[in-house]
Parts: C-alpha cells; structure tokens; sequence
C-alpha cells in the first residue's frame, strides 16, 4: 500500500477516534430475511456467482511452481488447477474423458501426468491426452477430441481465478475494480501456504462473509480474544466497485500520533480486510495473510462451506517457526470457529423460524449494507426501502 494511502487513512483512523465514531454509511438498510432462507434465490446464487462468475481458487504461491496443483469442488464442481511447464496456470474440468472420474485428488507438487484411478487414461499439465489404452479398443480416440475439458483462468497479482463453466475469458481488471495496485503491493505471490482448514458449517454461505464486514460486534463477542487487540467500534470503509476495503486498526495505532508523518505505518498497526465479489475475504494480519472463501453445500439455504487459508511471509523450517504460527491459527480459530460461527448458528436458526422479515444493518455497518446491495443488485433482486 502507498505511505500516501496509509497516512491518509491513519488520519481518518484518528479523526474517528476524536469524533468516538466508525465510518457511516447515508442510512440504514433492511435486508430480507429470505437472502439467507429462500431456495429460489439459493439457485439464482448457484448460477450467477457459483458457475458463471470467475472465483479466487487460491493463492499463486499454493501452485508456485511447474507441476504443482490443486482440486476443487466447492462450487459444486470438480476442477482441477496446476502450473504448466511454462510457468502458466491452467484449469480444467477434473473429470476424465474416458468414463468420468476424477483425474487428481487433493493437491500436490511436481507433477507431469495426471493418470486416472480408474483406467490409467493418462493426461499432461496442459491437460492433454497423453495415453487412453488399446488403439483398438479407442480407435477414434485422441489427444484432439478427448484431452481435459479447459476452464478459463486468470493470474495476477498474486491470486488465481477459475470460471468454471467453459468458455470465455477472464478480465482481471474487472474483477478488481480499481483494488489490483493496493493488492499488488503486498506481494501475494511470495507468501509460502501454511495450511487451509475447510470448515462445514449449519448455515447460510452468506453469513460467513457477514462475519468480517463489520467490527462492532468485536469488544462484545470477541472480548476474551481479540478485542484487546483492536480499537473498539472503530473501522475506515471503502468501497472498490463491488468489492471493499475494511481497515481494523489496533490499539497501537494511538502511538503514532506522536511520531511525524514518514515514520507512520497502517500495515502494522492494522487488520486490513478486502472483499473480493462475491464470496473471497483477503486479511492482512500485520505479519501474514489470511483468506476466507465461502459456498452453498449444494442447494441448502442452511449449510456451507467455509475455507480459512493460512499464508506465511517465509517458509516454516523450525520447530519455534512452527509454534509461532500454530499460535496464529489458533487464535484465528478461537475467534471465528468458536466465537463468530456459533452465533451465525443461532442467527440461521431464527431466520427460519419466520420471526421477522428483515434484519437491519445500521449506519455504522456499511460494508454490510454495500454487500447486499450488491448482492441483489447482481441477481436482479429488489429490495426494502429503508425505515
């Protein structure tokens, strides 16, 4: 991030505090219950964001080099992604074109073939037919009408995108919305992937992202764990296309007051949260990265699956490196496994039991409020007015 940037968003940070305030948004915003309950609108997500919307699938440096890999399916469908030997990422359907098994599983490093379970039908990192049996027995068979069906990808910046119905391409300027420069400073390619729990959860996809898009709840909620970090009801919103940028400044930040302009630095004194549309967190936590994802598990309104990536700034070569960062995910999981989803548990069970309409996000939860608006705005959904 530009020091221009971090010393005008320290500013805001302070004018804040002096004001006992958080960024406002012009009103309030009555979000339908039905966002989260409603099946009809469940399968318009499932075509609009989840099959015909480009999705993050990782970090460049989880496929780093030529042969690395991984498998995906949380959209609903099987995908495979690796690094040719060009250096390029390339995406696939991860379904053999003999009798349709999954050519990989899990994820991997330094691969050349991908040979299916089944049959041994054999394909390369550009998802070429290499070897399908018996000429024989596949006559008509060859690498021109039964190599891995290509899905659209796209790298920059260092995060990796995947459409996953064929065809078409991947603009990543669209996909940024104005935010590629900012991301692009924090080197994304160069962090080393730590572990990605994936995380089964009794409620609607949406909530999980509901979870990061304000702070207010932090000194209630989080008090035992990480409200002593953060200054208490205090977040800087901005909002990049349809994406955003959610600034959590820790208590620490108040030290830089007395110090002159050049010396300020927001990354350490800070949280950073950026929302990628329509369903990826990337979180700057001072020293490493974090990154959430969430899915519907297939055509449930109550059920997902919730992603929590973990990336490292150097490799872990010891035991006291190691600890260190198990520290941090633990510290991750105590907050939002044990704290945040539980009461996104309850939240999904008073939606369905039909006690109100709406649910209100105040002025002081904009990034909430830009979200659904967005959300619905994309499905071509209305909404409520505001009372």
């Amino acid at each position: 991030m530009k020091h221009s940037t971090q010393v005008e968003l320290i500013k805001r940070v302070f004018a804040l505090f002096e004001a006992k305030s958080t960024s406002m948004g012009e009103k309030i915003y009555r979000n339908p219950v039905s966002d989260y309950t409603c099946a009809d609108q469940l399968r318009l997500e499932q075509k609009h964001f989840f099959r015909d919307y480009p999705l993050v699938m990782c970090l460049s440096s989880q496929i780093a080099s030529p042969g690395d890999y991984i498998t995906d399916e949380l959209s609903g469908v099987p995908v495979l992604v690796t690094r040719n030997s060009d250096g390029q990422v390339r995406a696939f359907l991860n379904v053999c074109r003999h009798r349709g098994a999954a050519v990989a599983s899990g994820c991997g490093q330094g691969k050349k073939l991908f040979v299916c379970p089944y049959h041994a039908w054999t394909y390369d990192l550009d998802g070429r037919l290499r070897n399908r049996g018996s000429n024989e027995a596949f006559p008509d068979i060859d690498a021109d009408n039964a190599s891995l069906v290509s899905l659209p990808a796209a790298e920059k910046h260092g995060i990796v995108w995947v459409k996953v119905t064929p065809g078409g391409e991947i603009n990543t300027d669209d996909l940024f919305q104005g935010l590629g420069p900012e991301l692009a400073s924090y080197k994304l390619e160069t962090m080393h992937h730590y572990q990605t729990p994936r995380l089964h959860k009794k409620m609607n996809w949406k909530l999980v992202i509901d979870t990061f898009l304000e702070t207010w709840h932090i000194g209630t909620l989080h008090r035992q764990t990480v409200a002593p970090i953060f200054q208490p009801n205090i977040n800087v919103f901005d909002a990049f296309g349809r994406n955003g940028r959610f600034i959590l400044p820790r208590r620490s930040i108040l030290e830089l007051q007395d110090k002159p302009e050049e010396e300020w630095d927001l990354l350490t004194h800070s949280a950073i949260i950026y929302l990628l549309f329509p369903n990826t967190l990337i979180v700057w936590q001072g020293d490493h990265i974090e990154t959430w994802r969430s899915f519907p598990d297939g055509l449930s309104t109550h059920e997902c699956i919730a992603e929590a990536g973990f990336y490292t700034p150097t490799p872990i070569t010891s035991d006291k490196a190691r600890n260190h960062w198990d520290k941090n995910m633990a510290l991750l999981m105590a907050t939002v496994e044990d704290e945040d989803f539980p009461v996104c548990l309850d939240i999904q069970r008073g939606f369905e039991a039909n006690a109100q309409s709406y649910i209100t996000f105040g002025r002081n939860e904009p990034g909430l409020t830009h979200y659904h608006h967005n959300m619905r705005s994309a499905l071509g959904l209305k909404e409520a007015p505001a009372r």
